[in-house]
């Protein structure tokens, strides 16, 4: 099954196993983001914003001093607790080896606390830097930090037992629009890929393609 068909597949497993109010609001919130008018993100071409953050264990990682090594592949996901993150995620471990191999570096974002983020990693077994940004200054940096709207809150809280605010370990509720970055050597951004669905990742292959023409 390709990487398109398991997020088809995952999509239709949470449609029918979720009550409807619920992925009504979700898809609600994905609409809403889609027809704003508003140009989410960084876009190809501009240079990339640089960002020191701690990983699970701790250390500090510098986006330039990555980019200093090879280009830099980072994207923003929601969190651990987001199956569709995890999936995308265990994807990107697979062909990390060829990723590695083409000169590139592999950079996982999340405004989850870093306990959770050491937590997701070895569950995992993620073999890539996976970052902490827990006040979302990062993503905001990116133009893709959004504060989750009321109706979402509750349907997190009421419905899945989720406190984001305390899962993030910050007083806000926030979220960054799941979004993937090619970036070369020099910091300029050469791919970007912002999709307010979060059911919709970009494909790992397609990722190897791009490193491979930088």
């Amino acid at each position: 099954m390709s990487f398109t068909q398991t997020l088809d597949q995952m999509k239709q497993e949470f449609i029918a196993n979720t009550p409807a109010d619920v992925h009504d609001e979700m898809f609600r919130l994905i609409r809403e983001q889609q027809e704003s008018g508003k140009v989410y993100g960084l876009q190809e071409g501009q240079k990339a914003k640089d960002f020191t953050l701690k990983n699970s264990l701790g250390e500090s990682v510098n986006l330039y001093d990555e980019l200093s090594k090879g280009p830099v592949v980072l994207t923003f996901y929601r969190g651990g607790w987001c199956p569709f993150c995890n999936m995308q995620l265990r994807s990107y471990q697979k062909v990390l080896p060829d990723i590695e191999a083409i000169g590139g570096r592999l950079i996982a974002v999340s405004p989850q606390s870093p306990d959770n983020t050491l937590t997701q990693r070895e569950k995992e077994e993620l073999e890539f830097e996976v970052l902490s940004d827990t006040n979302g200054l990062t993503a905001a940096a990116y133009n893709i930090l959004y504060d989750v709207p009321g109706y979402i809150q509750d349907i997190y809280l009421n419905k899945f037992n989720l406190d984001l605010a305390e899962y993030n370990a910050t007083n806000r509720w926030i979220l960054p629009i799941s979004s993937t970055f090619m970036i070369d050597e020099s910091g300029i951004i050469r791919s970007a890929y912002i999709e307010p669905d979060f059911m919709k990742r970009p494909d790992p292959q397609e990722i190897l393609e791009q490193l491979r023409r930088l």
